[in-house]
C-alpha cells in the first residue's frame, strides 16, 4: 500500500525558512521514475503545483512562484523528498501535500490531477 506522510510544517515569520519533508512506504524511489510532487492549498484557493522531481534522473519542476526560494530533493536511501522552503512570504501560507506518481511527469508534474496518491498534508504558515 502506498503511503505518504508529510512533516516539517509550522508558523514562521516572512523571510523565514521551513524544510518540509515527505516520507514514503509501499515503494521504493530508487526504482524506476517515480514523480513527487509538492502542492499546496490554501483556503478557498485551487490546489497549486509547486515543485515536482523525479527521483531517479533528479529533474527537478518549479512553479515560476517560488523559483530561487524553494528547492526540491530526494535521499533515496531514506526514501523521502524535501522542500527547502527559503524567504517565505505570507502568500505562500497554505496546506502542503505531496504526492507520488509511477511515472516521470516532466514538466506535467506540476498538475494535481495527474497524481493518484496523496499525503495527510502539513499546514504552513507564514506572519508578516
Amino acid at each position: 500500500e502506498v503511503q505518504l506522510v508529510e512533516s516539517g510544517g509550522g508558523l514562521v515569520q516572512a523571510g523565514g525558512s521551513l524544510r518540509l519533508s515527505c516520507t514514503a512506504s509501499g515503494f521504493s524511489l530508487s526504482l524506476d521514475g517515480y514523480n513527487i510532487g509538492w502542492f499546496r492549498q490554501a483556503p478557498g484557493k485551487e490546489r497549486e503545483g509547486v515543485s515536482s522531481i523525479t527521483t531517479t534522473s533528479g529533474q527537478t519542476f518549479y512553479a515560476d512562484s517560488v523559483k530561487g526560494r524553494f528547492t526540491i530533493s530526494s535521499d533515496n536511501a531514506k526514501n523521502t523528498v524535501y522542500l527547502q522552503m527559503n524567504s517565505l512570504k505570507p502568500e505562500d501560507t497554505a496546506v502542503y501535500f505531496c504526492a507520488v506518481d509511477p511515472t516521470p511527469l516532466g514538466v506535467l508534474g506540476l498538475i494535481p490531477r495527474l497524481y493518484a496518491d496523496w499525503g495527510q498534508g502539513t499546514q504552513v504558515t507564514v506572519s508578516s
